[in-house]
């Protein structure tokens, strides 16, 4: 089961652009409580301008053939970002963040898999380490996508995954977005503090249907 494969993001444009300091959030931003890969998420690829873009949830390089291979890159492991292909370009030059108000994961419990809801400690917006891609085919349309990265968990989500997303809060994200050079970078893809976290919150799967597997 791929990590980070499900997020929330449960804030109206105001909420987002005054969390974030952000410039400006278009007004259809609308609150989801299941952000799935391929769908269109709000990403920040300015540390500067801190405008708000959509872009698709599934990573398509620009040199790839068609846009089928976003399918599967929708996470990116932190430790290899700067070895593959599909990323290394992405990692020294196309930065960007993915505000939250948590992620999901699910845990084998009997005969089902339960999900839970990870959220910061004091449940304000968190943003996930990402890159993002511009894509063009042979007729001129245009895709702009992204992907999420992860880390070795912390202790708090190792009971339920050997995966987390790289999170940062409201304050610590920026720097993701500075013009570094990789090898700088690298110490910021972390697991989060778990003592900075909330508890999982045990959510209903008859609620989660459409994002319970």
């Amino acid at each position: 089961m791929p990590m980070c494969g499900r997020f929330a993001i449960m804030y109206d444009p105001e909420e987002l652009k005054d969390m974030l300091g952000l410039a400006d959030v278009p007004a259809d931003l609308q609150p989801n409580p299941n952000v799935s890969p391929g769908d269109g998420v709000a990403v920040v690829t300015d540390g500067l301008k801190r405008g708000v873009d959509f872009f698709r949830w599934g990573l398509v390089p620009g040199w790839a053939k068609d846009i089928s291979i976003g399918n599967k890159l929708i996470n990116a492991r932190a430790e290899t970002l700067d070895e593959k292909p599909s990323f290394r370009n992405a990692f020294a030059r196309r930065r960007c963040l993915i505000p939250a108000s948590g992620f999901y994961e699910w845990r084998a419990e009997g005969a089902r898999k339960q999900p839970y809801l990870f959220q910061l400690a004091d449940h304000k917006v968190l943003t996930f380490a990402g890159l993002w891609e511009h894509w063009q085919d042979n007729q001129g349309n245009e895709l702009y996508s992204c992907v999420i990265i992860t880390t070795a968990p912390n202790t708090l989500v190792a009971e339920y995954h050997d995966r987390m997303p790289v999170i940062f809060d409201a304050e610590s994200c920026w720097s993701w977005l500075e013009d570094k050079p990789v090898k700088e970078l690298q110490p910021l893809l972390q697991a989060y503090p778990s003592e900075k976290m909330a508890e999982p919150i045990q959510m209903n799967p008859l609620d989660l249907r459409r994002i319970d597997r």
